[in-house]
């Protein structure tokens, strides 16, 4: 049974359908990339998913259980994560008061789950004192993961976890991507930067205008010549 699943899904704001009978299956073990042009619905899949958006038709399930338009609130305690692209830190707050955060269902784990979150990312530790504002771009997405899997989800969503980051930045997120999936979490995230993170994809989602263009592995994906020609630069 996949960890998550997405059957025949339409949805968007309000009446207009933005996706237009979007599939998608990821096993837990995975790491899912959803890649595609600009308005193609890939950042709408993951708010279709994390219950932001309204699913007009077709079904969103989590370990085979129906999940679509739940509130978000009942999808944490079901084990998913959402890091959203931008303002995904409390800047005024310290590193670590940011972390507590996301362990607000779980105040018993905290200590444990900090230990976690700095063995996946160690510079946080260091800057546990600082403000999150005052930290570079690539440690601010760290704290921002770092928030989500303080609740220990078993899914961890990610809307283009390296936009805007420097070229070093893009392959320690990556790296660490594949940590936590390493660790147990199952990962489906969107991405611009596609090449790179098609190479650590189990699973590639390529969207278009809101419906499936291609689905296959990570590296299928890469070496498909009309993938590479129409949605990877050539």
């Amino acid at each position: 049974m996949p960890l998550i699943e997405a059957r025949d899904v339409y949805g968007g704001y309000g009446s207009m359908n933005i996706l237009n009978g979007v599939n998608m299956a990821l096993e837990a073990h995975e790491v899912g990339v959803i890649v595609g042009p600009n308005g193609a619905g890939k950042s709408t899949l993951l708010k279709a998913i994390f219950g932001l958006l309204h699913v007009n038709q077709g079904d969103i399930l989590l370990n085979g259980a129906p999940i679509q338009n739940l509130p978000t609130n009942q999808l944490v305690e079901r084990g998913m994560g959402f890091v959203p692209q931008e303002k995904n830190v409390f800047p005024s707050l310290t590193v670590q008061e940011n972390l507590e955060m996301g362990a607000f269902l779980k105040p018993q784990n905290v200590k444990r789950m900090l230990g976690q979150v700095y063995e996946f990312f160690p510079p946080l530790q260091e800057k546990r004192h600082q403000p999150a504002g005052e930290l570079s771009g690539g440690q601010r997405q760290m704290v921002a993961m770092g928030r989500a899997l303080m609740a220990e989800p078993s899914l961890l969503l990610l809307d283009e976890p390296t936009a805007g980051l420097s070229p070093l930045y893009m392959n320690e997120i990556f790296d660490r991507v594949k940590h936590i999936n390493a660790a147990g979490v199952g990962i489906l995230m969107v991405e611009q930067n596609a090449k790179q993170a098609l190479a650590i994809a189990d699973k590639g989602f390529v969207l278009a205008a809101g419906q499936n263009r291609f689905t296959d592995t990570g590296a299928a994906l890469l070496a498909d010549p009309d993938v590479a020609k129409s949605f990877l630069g050539g």
